[in-house]
Order: structure tokens, then sequence, then C-alpha cells
């Protein structure tokens, strides 16, 4: 689920990128309904960050106004300082975990979930010099990601 924040973004993005764009191009983009994108649309519009023009009798062009291309990059801003915020995060626990796991004796890890913090659990293994297994298994711990949280299962021999 995505906050109203995420699709200001998206639909400001959206737009800028194709001001000729209609509400259902915009619908399929987010994977949204017309009728939400309707309404997102017009309370950026009432928030000043957008302004219609119409082109031909049924056709509109949407444009960014100087406010809106200043709110665009304050949530672009806040978006990349999430994502440095859950990096950051995702290593230190991935660091923690992986002193813990040497500490237990064990050389190889599993890692279940794919996207970016998966990957930056999968570089930091490959930095302590731990093996990361393709096929994970009950054997040796196993690093999953979820909702954004780093977490070990560990073999039930530990």
């Amino acid at each position: 689920m995505r906050s109203p924040d995420q699709y200001d973004y998206q639909i400001l993005s959206h737009i800028q990128e194709n001001p000729d764009t209609t509400q259902a191009d915009i619908a399929t983009t987010l994977d949204v309904a017309v009728g939400s994108v309707n309404w997102y649309v017009k309370r950026l519009i009432n928030k000043g960050y957008i302004k219609v023009t119409q082109m031909q009798r049924r056709r509109l062009r949407y444009l960014l106004t100087p406010q809106g291309v200043a709110e665009k990059t304050r949530l672009t801003k806040e978006f990349i300082q999430a994502s440095l915020k859950w990096y950051r995060v995702t290593r230190e626990d991935s660091k923690r975990y992986l002193q813990e796991i040497k500490q237990a004796g064990y050389t190889m890890v599993g890692i279940e979930g794919d996207g970016d913090l998966a990957e930056i659990v999968y570089l930091t293994c490959l930095e302590a010099g731990i093996e990361v297994r393709d096929k994970p298994d009950k054997s040796f711990p196993i690093f999953r990601i979820e909702n954004f949280r780093t977490i070990v299962d560990w073999p039930d021999d530990k």
C-alpha cells in the first residue's frame, strides 16, 4: 500500500514527463482505478501543484506549476533520505548479525528474499568473507528481509 506522498510523487513525475497524458494513462501506470487518479489530480490542482488547460474538446494538458516542481523536489529528497536510512539500517543489522554468525562458527548463510535490501545483505556477507548459498537450508543461518527488517533464522542446533 502506497502513501499519499508516494501517489503524489508518481503523479507529479508522470505529468512532468508526459504533459499530454490522460487520467487513464496515469491509472495504468499507478495500477489504480481512474476514479482514484481523478481524486488525487483534483487534490494536486487544489494545492496549486498542477495547472490544467483544455487542448481539444475532451483533451486536457497537465502542467506542473513552480509549486508542483518544488513539491516533487521535496518528495524526491524525502525518498532519497528514507532510502539511505534503510540502507544504513540494513547494513548495520547485517554486520551485527554476521559477527554473531562468525562467533557461532558458521561460514555460510542463506538469504531469503530479493530486492535492494537483500542485495545489501548479500554484499555485506561477501565483504565479511561469509559464503552465501543459493539454496538455503536449516543447517546454517538464513537472513530474511521482512517489512524493511533484517531477521536471521538460526539452525535448530543453535
